[in-house]
């Protein structure tokens, strides 16, 4: 009977009516705020119990992490191909793309050296690329993208960067044919930089090679002098660099030294050129026009000449033979 006394205590907290404990219970949460918020008296708790519960929130969020790494894990095959396919393409495009940059760095930098040459070109220009080259070993001409419709002529210097490369030997109104310095029928008179020595340099058929057949022997010359134009004849500017004697040899007996000089243009590497334009180009069109049209027949009379010397150089041997039988016959008589 006392046990069931005190189990129904009227007094006790779990006899005690809803709203009462929830109100003992807020009293006692802002008590606790209220001590902890001004003397930090729970902090060792919290400590504690956030180590006492990781275990547990390591476990509630489990399922997630372990259905993410599975995911992942299980990937399917034919996404990780197309992945990888997806990849091998870009890589390829990339690739290709720095070839085609490293084509442009090497254009870039030509332009750039045609631009220096334009600012140190004080006649009126024109910038041409080259549209093929004759491959024919016993010419060097070259075809550029400008003509007549453009205002190239006949006779108008061609450079480069670096120097002087040939001039137009024949208008096709959209483009022109040139005759690079290096062809076997171009000559250019040019002087010595050093000590303004004029001459002619000539072509030698080789694109890497000018030579300079009318040097007497006592001519003050030396490997390494620079060859520049020398304006005479009105075809090409003067002070252009045209070349660089390379090679001196004198031939006993000849009154003439053999030079050889490397062009100063990069015959065998350009890509781009300027055209000069004269004041005077309507002239130099048209001596250049009546040097073609005089240029054939002089071929044709230089060819007869040729054939009719080798007709007659059989005969020679046969008229000092029939000389020399007479003088023998004479002598066996005697």
């Amino acid at each position: 009977m006392a046990l069931t006394s005190v189990e129904r205590d009227p007094g006790s907290f779990r006899s005690a009516s809803p709203a009462f404990r929830l109100i003992l219970l807020v009293i006692l949460s802002v008590t606790l705020m209220v001590l902890d918020h001004q003397n930090q008296h729970l902090i060792g708790v919290r400590k504690i119990l956030s180590v006492a519960l990781q275990p547990i929130q390591a476990l509630v969020s489990a399922p997630s992490s372990i259905g993410r790494n599975v995911s992942k894990t299980v990937a399917s095959r034919a996404d990780l191909r197309a992945e990888n396919l997806r990849l091998r393409q870009e890589a390829l495009v990339v690739n290709a793309r720095l070839q085609r940059m490293t084509a442009l760095e090497a254009e870039n930098a030509r332009l750039r050296a045609l631009l220096d040459s334009t600012a140190r070109v004080d006649d009126s220009i024109l910038i041409a690329e080259i549209v093929s080259v004759d491959m024919n070993p016993f010419r060097n001409t070259i075809v550029i993208n400008k003509g007549g419709r453009d205002g190239a002529y006949v006779g108008q210097a061609v450079i480069d960067a670096d120097g002087i490369v040939g001039q137009i030997t024949r208008d096709r109104h959209f483009s022109s044919e040139a005759m690079l310095v290096t062809d076997i029928d171009h000559a250019i008179p040019v002087e010595l930089a050093r000590n303004r020595l004029r001459t002619i340099a000539v072509g030698s058929g080789e694109q890497n090679q000018l030579s300079l057949p009318f040097l007497p022997i006592s001519a003050d010359v030396r490997d390494g002098d620079i060859l520049i134009s020398s304006g005479l004849g009105g075809t090409f500017p003067p002070g252009y660099p045209v070349g660089v004697v390379r090679a001196i040899r004198s031939v006993t007996g000849q009154p003439f030294l053999e030079v050889d000089a490397e062009p100063a243009a990069a015959l065998n590497r350009i890509r781009e050129v300027l055209l000069i334009i004269a004041d005077n180009r309507d002239e130099l069109a048209a001596a250049a026009t009546e040097l073609t049209e005089a240029a054939a027949p002089a071929s044709e009379t230089a060819a007869e000449t040729i054939e009719a010397a080798s007709a007659m150089q059989p005969e020679l041997p046969a008229t000092e033979e029939q000389t020399a039988a007479p003088e023998a016959a004479s002598e066996g008589n005697d």
